[in-house]
């Protein structure tokens, strides 16, 4: 059992790294290789089938919200495509093996979403809002390791703010 205020940075991310330890660095179709950001393109295998990823809880800015973990290159192409609602206080947590710009955009995707970029020590180095259905790339302010997709207006909604700490 993880201590109360367990940060990203501790065995976590060991943990996290581990989970996607099959990821070499390559890049899948779909990404954008015009630049150094990753664009997470592609669709979903069976975008009718509902999610069946286990809800892992975090913590953002003292608010507990519960994720599904995007840590396989497969998984983080899909991301929330082809889904029709996301519940509130729940969102999709991407898990990058290291830092790097990070660049995501809305194909496929039918919620507007808000992204927060988040550094391999848990801190939110950028926020961005995303409309459904845009090819616009939305990169990241500073080199990340995960990505956090809310509702859009969550993290706004909820005072979080870049600089603010994700825990699990």
């Amino acid at each position: 059992m993880r201590e109360p205020g367990f940060w990203l940075a501790g065995p976590l991310l060991a943990g996290l790294l581990a989970c996607s330890a099959g990821d070499t660095g390559t890049r899948a179709p779909g990404v954008d290789q015009s630049r150094d950001a990753t664009v997470e393109t592609a669709g979903a295998a069976d975008p009718t089938a509902a999610p069946t990823a286990e809800l892992i809880p975090i913590r953002v800015g003292g608010i507990e919200i519960r994720v599904e973990l995007a840590d396989e290159p497969a998984e983080r192409q899909t991301g929330l495509m082809f889904r029709e609602s996301l519940a509130e206080n729940q969102g999709m947590l991407f898990a990058y093996p290291e830092e790097r710009t990070l660049g995501f955009w809305m194909k496929n995707t039918l919620i507007p979403l808000d992204i927060a970029y988040i550094d391999r020590e848990g801190r939110i180095v950028d926020i961005k809002q995303m409309e459904p259905q845009s090819s616009e790339t939305h990169n990241s302010a500073a080199p990340a390791m995960y990505a956090l997709e809310m509702n859009q207006g969550w993290f706004e909604a909820n005072g979080i703010r870049v600089g603010d700490v994700i825990e699990f």
